[in-house]
């Protein structure tokens, strides 16, 4: 059911399945973390995008319908509290073809865009800037190797893990590498001697002005930039960007310096022409799956830019439409 001013009306016989279809989807991903959290231990692939990144688990289970969307029924009422979430008014009941007195929530726009409007400004405009973008290639990992350069000196951010071509095989490699990492979130953990080294000079300044869509850590921000959007965007996009992310971490890992095999990982040995043939086409078809979560994103950001950034239009994206199509 739908009208005018929503883009949905769903019943409760309608969307609390939804809520346990997201729950079984998310579970298996958490319970792991969670379970090594209690017992103090750490798994350097499954580990990360629940400790780098600052959703928590408890937050990633939650089902969001995205905007747009009125939930219906006697359990919407517990939403009421929600941040970003408010109540229908009568009026509002009415339109939506529910009766007086029907518990109807959906998401807040006006409070969402007072408190995040800039930031999702941010986001449109980097989205769009890297999604125009040809995608680059040829990078073969290195912001990994740069990050274990000189670790005789500097130690390894990952202690408990040996790396596989030793320190000095490392070095050897990072030093006959054409490094030219475009991400200023993975440039900022190189060593410090491994500076120099880059080709280019990320900075968070810079950001929207060097991410494109061939690189794998922007592309693992995907989920980063979905979540910071909830609850406009659905739980199933934010679950697809962070299925994408928990794969390129696999990857990232599997030919990063450190040695994983006893983890079940085995290695993608960028130090061979096999290795980075091999990188380059799983880095490929990351790209190509990037950019349709970015467009996914954009195209649910457009119907809402007059509402979210009207004042501040994010240059490098679509200018707010007084008429926006869907």
């Amino acid at each position: 059911m739908t009208s005018s001013a929503f883009s949905a009306v769903l019943r409760e016989d309608q969307w609390l399945p939804l809520v346990q279809q997201h729950r079984e989807r998310v579970q298996p991903f958490v319970e792991g973390f969670l379970s090594r959290r209690s017992a103090g231990q750490k798994h350097p692939v499954e580990d990360f995008l629940f400790t780098y990144y600052s959703q928590k688990p408890g937050q990633l289970l939650r089902w969001h319908p995205g905007a747009g969307v009125v939930l219906a029924g006697t359990a919407a009422g517990e939403r009421k509290d929600w941040k970003f979430y408010r109540p229908l008014s009568e009026p509002e009941l009415a339109a939506a073809g529910l009766g007086a007195g029907t518990t109807g929530v959906t998401v807040d726009l006006p409070a969402f865009a007072a408190a995040r409007g800039d930031a999702t400004a941010f986001t449109a405009r980097l989205l769009a800037r890297t999604a125009a973008r040809k995608a680059t290639l040829g990078c073969f990992g290195m912001h990994e190797w740069a990050m274990a350069y000189k670790s005789d000196t500097n130690g390894i951010r990952h202690e408990y893990l040996q790396l596989r071509l030793g320190a000095q095989g490392t070095d050897e490699l990072v030093e006959r590498s054409k490094i030219r990492c475009t991400h200023f979130d993975a440039f900022r953990f190189y060593a410090p001697q491994a500076v120099p080294l880059n080709e280019l000079r990320p900075t968070r300044e810079n950001q929207v002005d060097l991410e494109q869509p061939g690189c794998l850590h922007a592309n693992m921000d995907l989920y980063k930039w979905a979540y910071k959007l909830v609850p406009l965007l659905p739980s199933e996009l934010v679950m697809d960007c962070f299925e994408l992310s928990w794969r390129i971490r696999a990857m990232d890992m599997q030919a990063s310096p450190y040695d994983l095999q006893d983890w079940g990982y085995s290695p993608i040995r960028v130090e061979t022409p096999g290795g980075r043939s091999e990188y380059a086409a799983a880095q490929r078809q990351f790209s190509e799956e990037s950019q349709l979560l970015r467009a996914r994103i954009l195209g649910l950001l457009e119907p809402l830019q007059e509402q979210l950034w009207s004042h501040n239009p994010p240059a490098g994206s679509p200018a707010p439409d007084r008429n926006p199509t869907t």
